[in-house]
């Protein structure tokens, strides 16, 4: 064990077999934490008595839960949900990315525009918009196709030519785009600016450049917040009831209930279906972010055969053969005397 200048003990050292000293390992002792476990044990004891209160009330209504899980007309209405979904963030991801290519472009005019689109769709509640979007068919009776200021050349009944279900699904695809807009200029402003002009230096347009290089280093940004959006919008499909629209989920179980006089168990019906729409899209969103999150920030495994280990290396004076005996005679006069005189007889060191 070494001892320090002040007599105190130091880190005991142990020497190699090469004399280089290597300290000891280090017992490390795991810190308690008596009160999370108490803080863990309180909240499972709530939850349990939540569950088996709520399995013996009532008011639950747990026989009509059971009675109209499977019912046909909520599958249907859950088939509409995912329609609106896939439909709506189809148009809504098309339409971010165009609007945010729109908003880094160098046109003022351009910039503007989807500016303006963004400034509206943002900061407008989305019950609101698809309200409007409700009434589009009394503001615009009929959509006319022609020369302005002449006779039309073909005139359509809005109820006609646009259906309740595409109203909803353009009402939800607008107001989503907006968001998109920023999650995908987010993305884009996050590549390094060489990438794009290594993509010029190479001769590419600008569009391959968004498409091979830019668009693909983006992803990794996009992907999550993406993948959050859809699940917000398959929760947002219960609000197209205001277009009206009933035939989703939760407007078909809200008529439902109606008819039975039980409101609750059919909310817990919709709850039900909406959790299983929302575990299965956050699996998927898992994989997507596991797979374009591939090397950044992860050590890959090692192969067999392929371990790297510390390369020692030996430094030293490169001498021709001539000049080694050269060398060593010199070293051996330097050697043998440590002092010289100079012309004037003085010796010195």
């Amino acid at each position: 064990m070494a001892v320090s200048d002040s007599g105190r003990s130091a880190t005991p050292v142990s020497v190699s077999s090469n004399g280089a000293d290597q300290a000891e390992a280090i017992k490390a002792i795991r810190l308690r934490h008596p009160w999370r476990n108490v803080v863990a044990v309180v909240l499972l004891a709530v939850l349990v008595l939540f569950v088996v209160d709520a399995s013996q009330r009532e008011a639950y209504g747990w026989d009509n839960f059971g009675k109209y899980i499977f019912d046909r007309r909520i599958s249907q209405a859950a088939g509409y949900t995912i329609l609106l979904t896939v439909y709506s963030m189809i148009i809504a991801i098309v339409l971010g990315v165009t609007l945010a290519v729109m908003r880094l472009s160098d046109n003022p005019v351009v910039k503007g525009i989807a500016w303006l689109y963004l400034w509206v769709f943002r900061g407008t509640p989305v019950y609101v918009q698809l309200v409007f979007w409700g009434l589009f068919a009394t503001i615009y009776s009929t959509i006319e196709i022609g020369t302005p200021f002449t006779e039309p050349w073909l005139s359509v009944e809005t109820n006609d030519l646009i259906s309740v279900f595409w109203l909803a699904v353009i009402g939800l695809a607008l107001n989503e785009s907006a968001y998109m807009a920023e999650i995908v200029r987010a993305g884009i402003l996050s590549v390094d600016k060489g990438q794009d002009e290594a993509a010029t230096a190479l001769g590419m347009s600008w569009l391959q450049t968004m498409t091979r290089v830019v668009i693909p280093q983006a992803m990794r940004i996009i992907i999550p917040p993406t993948g959050n959006e859809v699940i917000s919008m398959l929760k947002t499909t219960s609000l197209v009831t205001a277009i009206p629209f009933s035939l989703e989920l939760y407007g078909r179980s809200r008529d439902i209930s109606v008819v039975i006089f039980d409101p609750i168990p059919l909310l817990l019906v919709a709850s039900a279906w909406y959790l299983l729409f929302t575990s299965i899209l956050m699996v998927g969103q898992y994989f997507l972010e596991k797979r374009f999150s591939r090397g950044v920030g992860q050590a890959r495994p090692e192969k067999a055969g392929t371990e790297t280990g510390v390369i020692t290396l030996k430094t030293g004076v490169i001498q021709t053969p001539g000049a080694t005996s050269d060398s060593a005679a010199r070293t051996d006069s330097a050697a043998g005397t440590d002092s010289s005189t100079d012309p004037s007889g003085k010796e010195h060191r």
